[in-house]
């Protein structure tokens, strides 16, 4: 029956199927369980996301012969989940509020299309029990837990009783009913400092701050509530105790609807930045045989005691002790999910679409074998050196590794796509497999190398930095790693190699002999180095200096031509022979040089006054002096009123001042958001406000002045005093 996919006994995975290995168990054939509920006919799937998830989904989909339906905002309506869709719709502006979490719309489409379910992905709609409960009355199946499981584990302050019933381990901490500033400042000096404040509904970090001091209860508590509702449209909080140095493990699990649950053994997700997730790992290391099984099982009892159904992840606090400790259920699918498929050989997205059909397990706890070590990356739209501000802006050129059945690269956007500043900065997961870990992290960290953008900042250097620091290749890891470890991965920068320099020239003189390039590089390009070259072809006998910034400092590089296609290079004194070609290397040109007999490639793009180039010691970018007559144009070098500027393109939330105000050094100004992230805009130095430039609602683009301080007046007005 094509196109229908008339749900039976199911055993399948991305990597290959759940089949025996060497000392497991053998898959039982027939039917395992009695009174089974009947099972439904699947041929169309509305999903109500967008990004990399809703192309994940689509991907399993269309290898069981489903139909997909796409929804989508204004700001999408190109994006690659929309281009994979079987059909797709238009569901309102840009603003989630307006569109991906328009519940009514959404629910109009899926009946509009026939779509007999609906899979939410992660975020949104996701771990909504309103939605859940929609999809109930209108006879859509939800891919996802009942409503009930979402909202027993959705409210901390009520999972952690559940929990504590069922004989999962819990932290301590407060999560009662009495909201007052007084009473969780009570609860938090009796817990002692630090604590973490948390908003008790929803994730990712969002409404959450960790607490040193009960001098700073009071701020970090206003400044949860006001994320919280936001995201959550929920401000309640709890206060538990902040375990120094923990882990963050979390536990895969899996039921269907006849009662049966497995775990899929654990994730560790402990590096983060912002109390968000940047690199996890399966299995999680350093664990005893002894600590996996308890945690696995203590997640089993969690997923049973809210008669749980479809992927769910437990997560828990682990002390250096590896004691564990309840801490929330994830109700949806994660993030993170691939690295389990990979070490499982699973499709938890195959699972889910069969378990809300109705089908059973396909396999026992004993039958599910962990293999090898993988690792997910998450490549961010952001800059980590300041402070993993998020950011937006079009992939103006993007290279990948190559796929394969040991590399996955989740991604919903392509070359020329924008990451767009209303949704989350994420650009892709990159999923590595290895038959160990030290295997798998040599994989993360060559495929890196070779994960390249250009047109916004990304954490892959960063992630490179991290992946090769050697306490992460030790497995000694914890939540506050990158604070810990902070000098060495973001160290200084250093002087460039002459060679890569010579590597930057040659690039620059073969971009300029591609007559494809000429009209933009050299003639009409102000930024080009050889804009006021005196008109000599290539391959002539000739003597020129070009000029590049190594970060504040300016190099020359003498460059004289010696037939053959090669070039002598004088730099500081140091000359170098070189030679080399460009081909196409798909949306960025390869350019393979020889300096001195030593050969080398790399992917160069060359992006406004910046010429990037990635090779296997990783990406640089060099900067091409900017003319001075352009600088004055842009307003550099002229007089400035040193006014606050937005750090990344967003919307003011919140105004704190008005025209006339005084301000401190230091004083909140507004509150923006940003990539679902709230960001407070402090007063960069003391003085009088002239104007405050935008109010709450106006949408700001990255480096926008948001006031005007008033400039000191010269009173003596070019007189002599008397």
């Amino acid at each position: 029956m094509a196109g229908v996919l008339r749900l039976t006994r199911w055993v399948g995975g991305l990597r290959g199927s759940l089949l025996p290995t060497q000392g497991s168990h053998h898959v039982q054939q027939g039917p395992r369980y009695s009174s089974a509920p009947s099972t439904v006919l699947i041929n169309k799937i509305l999903i109500a996301n967008r990004g990399e998830i809703a192309c994940r989904v689509m991907r399993t989909a269309r290898k069981l012969g489903i139909r997909t339906v796409a929804v989508y905002s204004d700001a999408d309506q190109d994006s690659m989940h929309v281009a994979m869709a079987d059909e797709s719709y238009n569901i309102g502006p840009a603003p989630s509020q307006e569109s991906y979490l328009n519940m009514k719309k959404i629910m109009a489409v899926a009946k509009n299309t026939g779509a007999q379910a609906i899979h939410p992905g992660y975020g949104f709609l996701s771990e909504n029990t309103e939605f859940a409960d929609l999809c109930q009355q209108e006879g859509v199946i939800f891919i996802g837990p009942p409503s009930s499981a979402i909202r027993d584990m959705g409210i901390k302050s009520t999972s952690k009783h559940i929990m504590s019933a069922a004989g999962v381990p819990i932290i301590e901490g407060y999560h009662g009913e009495d909201q007052s500033v007084e009473r969780l400042k009570a609860e938090a000096e009796k817990i002692g400092y630090p604590v973490m404040v948390k908003a008790v509904r929803g994730g990712g970090g969002k409404g959450m701050r960790i607490v040193m001091t009960e001098a700073e209860f009071e701020e970090q508590l206003e400044s949860a509530k006001r994320e919280a509702l936001k995201s959550f449209n929920d401000e309640i909080m709890l206060v538990e105790k902040f375990v120094d140095t923990p882990r963050h493990v979390e536990v895969q699990v899996f039921g269907d609807q006849h009662g049966n649950v497995v775990y899929l053994f654990e994730r560790d997700c402990s590096v983060q930045r912002r109390h968000q997730k940047i690199i996890e790992e399966a299995p999680a290391p350093g664990l005893t045989e002894e600590v996996r099984r308890r945690l696995g099982e203590a997640a089993v009892r969690a997923a049973k005691a809210v008669n749980y159904v479809g992927a769910g992840t437990v997560e828990f606090i682990m002390d250096k002790d590896q004691n564990f400790y309840f801490m929330e259920m994830n109700t949806r699918l994660q993030v993170e999910h691939p690295v389990t498929e990979m070490v499982t050989h699973t499709d938890l997205v195959e699972w889910q679409i069969k378990a809300a059909a109705g089908e059973p397990l396909p396999v026992t706890q004993e039958e599910i074998q962990l293999t090898g070590h993988a690792f997910e990356a998450r490549i961010y739209a952001e800059d980590p050196a300041n402070n993993f501000m998020p950011g937006a802006g079009p992939l103006v050129h993007l290279a990948t590794p190559a796929a394969d059945d040991t590399v996955r690269i989740e991604t919903g956007v392509r070359a020329g796509d924008e990451v767009s500043v209303h949704y989350d900065p994420m650009i892709a997961k990159l999923v590595v497999w290895g038959p160990d870990r030290p295997a798998a992290l040599n994989k993360l960290k060559h495929c890196l190398t070779q994960y390249n953008i250009v047109g916004l900042a990304n954490n892959v250097t960063f992630l490179s930095q991290l992946s090769s620091h050697s306490e992460f290749a030790a497995g000694n890891v914890h939540t506050g790693f990158i604070d810990l470890h902070e000098s060495q991965l973001f160290p200084k920068s250093q002087p460039l190699p002459h060679e890569l320099l010579c590597q930057a020239a040659l690039a620059l003189l073969l971009l300029e002999e591609d007559q494809m390039r000429l009209s933009s590089v050299m003639s009409q390009d102000p930024f080009s180095p050889f804009a006021n070259a005196t008109g000599r072809r290539l391959n002539h006998t000739f003597t020129r200096k070009v000029d590049l910034n190594d970060g504040d400092n300016k190099v020359q590089i003498h460059i004289s031509y010696g037939g053959e296609d090669t070039y002598t290079m004088q730099i500081g004194g140091h000359s170098y022979e070189v030679s080399g070609f460009l081909q196409s290397g798909g949306s960025m040109e390869e350019l393979r040089c020889t300096i001195d007999g030593s050969r080398s490639t790399a992917r160069i793009a060359l992006h406004g006054n910046s010429l990037h180039i990635f090779s296997m010691d990783g990406p640089c970018e060099i900067q091409l002096p900017t003319p001075k007559y352009l600088e004055k144009l842009r307003g550099r070098g002229a007089g400035s009123t040193g006014g606050a500027v937005a750090p990344m393109p967003g919307v003011i939330e919140k105004v704190y001042v008005k025209d006339g105000d005084t301000v401190e050094k230091g004083d909140p100004l507004m509150v923006m958001i940003a990539m679902k992230m709230e960001h407070v805009i402090k007063a960069p130095e003391a003085g009088v406000l002239e104007r405050v430039l935008f109010k709450q609602g106006d949408k700001v683009d990255k480096g926008s002045e948001l006031v005007a301080y008033q400039q000191e007046q010269d009173d003596s007005n070019g007189e002599e005093a008397s």
